[in-house]
């Protein structure tokens, strides 16, 4: 028996030689490695592929497609000559699929069919980059050229972030331009590079969001950190150390609290998958780096606010000469570290690497020390000293009662809200987006959830979440196993992955770096790394039928067909789209604007930009023209109202919370003289957009005018309904302003939501119409001011003062400016005061 199992040992040994020889010189091999090295180095600059979700950021993003498709047909053919379903974690190759479909099944529940369409397509896509990860690391050498993309692309952002900081951007901008997505008004500027917001300016490189760079410069930085310390050859620690700087001061510009709080916490994750004399060095190192960047931070951050505002070759030069000292001093200790100190450490704890639990000393020391290490800087004991104003300020205020942490609060309990109404299926791509406004405690903004799972969970539903955390799990699972098993060189072969996964997803739990689909793609791949180095035991397939074992290959290159097609066709009506904003900037031709834009909705219909929220949309064009025809012949305006009403319905469908497209619809039916209609739709929209004043503005004032109407016909009863219901309207606004007194005080409410002049302009005419011309001044006055070329403040005016008149008082100041600018305005308050309600 155990002869048999040694001879099947050495058949697999040879099989699995056999097809890594085969994957290694096939050409489909290093097309794969050339398309992925240009994607590592293309995606970044394209806005990291955010996934904006409105025409502006979707092109990059169906390019990605388009790529990932192709990618996948490359290793459809790879796999039908190398695959076999052999071992247990072969199945997740085909399981990756998963995620796809729970986003395709929750299509049926989508709150946006355009936000979920294209989710389903990066959902694609982290797919065909899982499998690419598997495929290209089954080898050594495979495996080092993906490791090595990694840090290049990686210490290249650095360099481009930098440059920007330092006063160099036209460099940066000249340097990348001609593959980049640059600023549309100025092609030699990557736009917000650096950001400002209330905390000062922070540094955001490719990303245009300082938080999500941050998260990225810690997979870069640790990852550095363990080449430093796995590393023989001195010139790889050299390398590596003297681009550790840059890395950790950029990491510090980016003044990411929440990055500060997680760096520690990925790191000891690390130290416990190293023996004693590593994590030792790896403490060293990484003390050393991060004392480096703190010496030079002051400097390096002072020099870089200067430039931004004043620019100066040599404040820059100077600035450069600083981060270059500081690295080679670094440089050169990690080498003598590596060289002499490593090896001693070794030596000296060889003896306690078969101890149990030898490897959690350290890493629960560091905890110690780190807690310590805190309380002396976030305490008054002088050692936050030593970090730049800007930076001690963010330090300072790492706690549980600051603002962006209360928000994030307020987030997750929304999501969670949310995703109580989609429990199973979700409520498709882009749900936060498209919902939360319905959702929400207050007025804030933000299209983003600032938790991955949570985003997830709303999005997928309970299938789709469980379906994607029991994946990783799966992952890691194997992974472990395989790394306790396997030797120190096997190990550290794949551990880039690890930290690259463990750190992404580690940040991603706070905010909102996944949504950037270039971070998930490079989350997937590293996944597919890690699973490629595991080992599993062996599936109960003896059989060698085409059917099991090509089945896989044949199935996925048809997917790649399907989504190379599918984003061929939508990247192409996105071109259209974009011919058409160029034409309308030469040309008013009917004709010629919409010969394009009808294309691009042919290929992708029912696209809420194209549509109507685009800078130019077939909506707008044809009410337009419906106006316009309805000055020259009125009869001629119908087919016009009639086309763009279809198109809304359409959409509506499609798109059932898009607020512009139910505002969109409540202009229509206005259009129409609908009053009820339109009074039924604002009030069925008010439960969605609850922090909006325009629906309720609209629900008040269709309330008065039908209500008139009903005095017109003699019906009492109908008009103190009206008048009522207005109130109880006007009501709920207030009870909602007064909910927000309940915020904690350190927390913005966000938008602003008050009441509105017109508002309280309506409100004020149902109570002087009910005969209480005191709540009727009071409710007006405030909001009367001096532009009496409004006409809204000018109507305001008008009532407040027959309301004053009224009581037996006057306003002889207020009324002086009003007649001042109209004297017809004295006959309007007497005709006001005349009428009897």
């Amino acid at each position: 028996m155990s002869a048999s199992k040694n001879a099947y040992a050495a058949s697999r040994a040879k099989a699995k030689g056999t097809a890594t020889k085969t994957e290694t010189s096939s050409v489909m091999f290093w097309l794969l490695i050339m398309f992925t090295g240009l994607f590592m180095f293309w995606a970044p600059f394209q806005r990291a592929l955010f996934n904006g979700g409105t025409y502006d950021f979707e092109r990059s993003i169906y390019s990605a497609s388009l790529w990932s498709s192709i990618i996948l047909v490359l290793i459809a053919i790879l796999a039908f000559f190398v695959f076999k379903l052999r071992e247990k974690k072969d199945i997740l190759t085909i399981l990756v699929f998963m995620m796809p479909l729970t986003y395709v099944i929750s299509l049926s529940n989508a709150a946006s069919h355009y936000l979920a369409t294209n989710m389903v397509y990066i959902q694609m896509l982290y797919a065909s980059f899982f499998i690419l990860g598997v495929f290209l690391t089954k080898n050594k050498l495979g495996t080092t050229i993906l490791s090595t993309l990694f840090l290049v692309t990686g210490y290249f952002i650095v360099a481009f972030g930098l440059l920007y900081w330092l006063g160099n951007g036209n460099f940066a901008g000249h340097l990348v331009g001609w593959f980049a997505l640059m600023d549309s008004t100025n092609p030699n500027l990557y736009r917000d590079a650096i950001m400002t917001d209330s905390n000062g300016l922070r540094l955001t490189s490719v990303f245009q969001y300082a938080n999500t760079y941050a998260a990225f410069l810690i997979t870069l930085s640790l990852s550095s950190l363990f080449y430093i310390v796995k590393s023989s050859k001195w010139y790889i620690v050299a390398l590596n150390a003297f681009l550790m700087v840059p890395t950790l001061i950029s990491f510090w510009l980016t003044l990411s609290r929440g990055a500060i709080v997680v760096i520690p916490a990925v790191f000891l994750v690390m130290l416990f998958f190293f023996k004693i004399s590593r994590q030792i060095v790896s403490l060293i190192q990484f003390g050393l780096a991060f004392i480096a960047s703190l010496v030079i931070l002051q400097k390096v951050t002072d020099i870089g606010i200067g430039l931004q505002t004043q620019p100066s070759g040599a404040e820059s030069w100077h600035g450069w000469w600083i981060l270059l000292l500081a690295s080679l001093i670094y440089a050169g200790l990690a080498i003598v570290i590596q060289r002499f100190a490593a090896p001693w450490i070794e030596r000296i704890t060889a003896r306690f690497d078969s101890k149990k639990y030898a490897t959690f000393i350290l890493p629960i020391a560091a905890i110690v020390i780190g807690v310590i290490g805190a309380i002396l800087i976030l305490s008054d004991t002088g050692f936050k000293n030593i970090l730049p104003d800007n930076v001690r300020t963010r330090v300072e205020n790492i706690n549980f009662q600051q603002h962006s942490v209360l928000e994030r609060g307020t987030f997750y309990k929304d999501a969670v809200k949310l995703w109580k109404d989609y429990p199973v299926l979700g409520a498709g791509g882009g749900a936060w987006a498209a919902l939360y406004e319905k959702y929400q405690n207050n007025p804030y903004t933000s299209r983003q959830a600032h938790n991955f799972a949570l985003q997830y969970l709303v999005e997928a539903g309970a299938l789709g979440f469980l379906a994607f955390v029991g994946f990783v799990i799966a992952v890691f699972v194997f992974y472990i196993r395989s790394y306790i098993r396997s030797s120190a060189e096997k190990r550290d072969l794949h551990f880039l992955f690890f930290i690259v996964t463990v750190a992404l997803l580690a940040h991603s739990m706070i905010d909102f770096d996944l949504s950037y689909v270039y971070m998930g793609a490079i989350l997937f791949l590293a996944l597919g790394g890690m699973l490629s180095n595991s080992s599993s035991s062996e599936l109960k397939i003896k059989s060698n039928s085409f059917a099991i074992h090509k089945s896989f290959p044949l199935a996925i290159a048809l997917l790649g067909l399907v989504m190379f097609f599918i984003s061929a066709r939508v990247l192409s009506a996105n071109g259209d789209y974009k011919e058409t904003l160029d034409v309308i900037k030469k040309s008013q031709d009917y004709n010629q604007i919409v010969a394009p834009l009808d294309k691009a909705l042919s290929l992708h219909p029912g696209h809420p930009d194209y549509l109507l929220t685009g800078q130019v949309s077939r909506i707008g064009i044809l009410l337009q023209v419906a106006n316009q025809m309805q000055k020259e012949d009125p009869t001629k305006q119908e087919p016009f109202m009639t086309q763009a009403q279809t198109l809304l319905d359409e959409l509506i469908k499609k798109e059932p919370h898009n607020r512009f497209a139910a505002l969109q619809q409540l202009n229509m039916l206005l259009l129409k003289g609908d009053k009820q209609k339109a009074l039924d739709w604002a009030n069925a929209q008010i439960p969605n957009y609850p922090w909006y004043t325009d629906m309720y503005e609209k629900s008040i004032g269709l309330n008065i005018d039908l209500a008139n109407q009903a005095k017109e016909k003699g019906n009492t009863q109908e008009y103190n309904t009206r008048l009522d219901n207005a109130l109880a309207t006007y009501q709920e606004v207030l009870t909602r302003i007064d909910s927000l007194k309940n915020l904690p005080k350190e927390q913005g409410q966000g938008r602003e939501f008050a009441v509105t002049p017109s508002m309280a302009l309506y409100v004020g005419q149902i109570k002087f119409m009910k005969g209480d011309y005191a709540a009727a001044a009071t409710e007006l006055q405030p909001h009367i001011t001096d532009n009496m070329d409004d006409q809204t403040n000018r109507t305001l005016a008008r009532w407040y003062l027959a309301a004053v008149q009224k009581q037996g008082g006057k306003d002889q100041a207020l009324l002086d400016k009003l007649v001042a600018k109209d004297p017809a305005e004295k006959q309007n308050i007497d005709a006001i005061l005349a009428t009897k309600f």
